[in-house]
């Protein structure tokens, strides 16, 4: 008999439950990065480098999250991941050089593409189960983690409090959190896919997978621009809060609280918005909100001007992800969590190259022309925005084939 995710207010709690402790627990890191940048003298080129080791540990565990969902189930793999992620973070404070920092931001992402993945498939099944759209409030819960956590980081850094025994305690309070959303939710099982036809294709039919990586590619790079703004946010806005306003390190954290507090609220209206006027229109007026908020950044010349455009980029992202991974909980063709998982991993990929090139700009000129990607992201949103329309792949499904090239019909879903 399948175990059922609860779908009542408490399997509800649950899911936010998971969210906010992810978004806070390695947000708690965060606005420590200028003080760690002075302490490792790191230039601006290594210091990009060593962040997208978190991108590069995401990739690497990017084949065990549908693997182990199948086979533990996704609550479980929720809760562990969590513990062993918390333990990365913890870690970092004691880095002594750029390499050992790079280590365990590498284990932060690996843990942390796996958690990701485990909480939205949970989502996503409590939500078809609801029949009422809630993954951009749980996003939203993800970033208010991150804003609580993010803003307590900062208070502890201006206080002078140690970041060893801070990121420590961080941890064991997720800990804690995430287990008390694992008992709220219920151990459930990710129902499979109900049409045998659509969604069961014969896994040599190479014709059939390059139609699924059409349905997936644009969604990846729509989820890519929104994981842009969030690594843009995580370990630029902090510095460019220092080198282009002026701001003293101590208290930089407020530029990643302003830009992950207006994607919080921007994420809490979301599915209202989605409900009533679609995610494409969403979609677009956020991609030219992050166009305009990135130009008010790299010309700003006070605080006042670059938190403005900080929030406006915060508030145009925040339904790309929760609104890409939904749309790919759907593609015919693929389990939710392989889907899940495809348009994870290749958003990751992308994730791999966002603070290298901030850096590498940013090194050559400076930083107003590393964060001109920003308005690059707004344009590609605007015009991509439009496959996030799950007809288009009601329509292509129809058009894959049902059955090998023998006449077969396979009914072995993929992994």
């Amino acid at each position: 008999m399948m175990r059922e995710f609860r779908t009542s207010p408490r399997g509800v709690a649950g899911v936010g439950v998971f969210f906010v402790s992810n978004g806070a627990v390695f947000a708690a890191l965060l606005p420590w990065y200028p003080i760690v940048l002075e302490r490792l003298s790191l230039s601006a080129w290594e210091f990009g480098l060593v962040v997208a080791s978190f991108a590069v540990g995401a990739i690497a565990s990017s084949v065990l999250p549908s693997r182990l969902i199948a086979r533990f189930r996704a609550v479980p793999v929720a809760v562990g991941g969590t513990v062993l992620l918390a333990a990365a973070v913890a870690f970092a404070a004691w880095s002594a050089n750029g390499l050992a920092l790079a280590a365990c931001i590498f284990l932060v992402g690996f843990f942390d593409a796996i958690v990701d993945v485990a909480q939205n498939v949970i989502g996503i099944a409590i939500q078809e189960a609801s029949g009422r759209s809630m993954l951009s409030s749980m996003h939203a819960l993800w970033s208010l983690g991150g804003v609580l956590s993010g803003a307590a980081s900062t208070a502890a850094a201006s206080a002078g409090v140690d970041m060893r025994v801070y990121l420590s305690v961080v941890g064991l309070t997720c800990v804690a959190l995430v287990g008390l959303g694992g008992l709220l939710v219920g151990d459930g099982t990710v129902a499979p896919k109900a049409d045998p036809v659509h969604d069961a294709p014969f896994p040599g039919d190479r014709p059939r997978w390059r139609l699924v990586l059409m349905a997936v590619l644009p969604l990846a790079v729509i989820a890519i621009c929104g994981t842009t703004i969030e690594d843009i946010a995580n370990n630029w806005s902090a510095i460019a809060s220092v080198q282009i306003s002026n701001v003293p390190a101590a208290s930089a954290g407020i530029a990643f609280s302003t830009i992950i507090g207006s994607q919080c609220l921007a994420r809490f209206t979301g599915d209202l918005l989605i409900q009533k006027r679609g995610s494409t229109w969403v979609a677009r007026v956020g991609g030219i909100l992050i166009a305009l908020g990135g130009l008010a950044v790299i010309t700003a010349q006070e605080p006042i001007q670059l938190l403005a455009g900080l929030a406006a980029i915060g508030y145009g992202s925040a339904t790309l992800i929760p609104s890409a991974l939904g749309a790919a909980a759907q593609i015919p063709g693929v389990s939710q969590a392989a889907g899940v998982t495809l348009v994870n991993w290749i958003t990751r990929v992308g994730f791999l190259i966002t603070s290298p090139l901030v850096g590498l700009i940013t090194t050559a000129t400076n930083l107003r022309w590393g964060l001109s990607l920003l308005i690059l992201i707004g344009s590609a949103t605007v015009l991509l925005a439009g496959r996030l329309d799950l007809a288009d792949h009601t329509r292509n499904a129809a058009e894959l084939p049902a059955s090998s090239p023998s006449g077969r019909k396979d009914s072995r879903p993929p992994t």
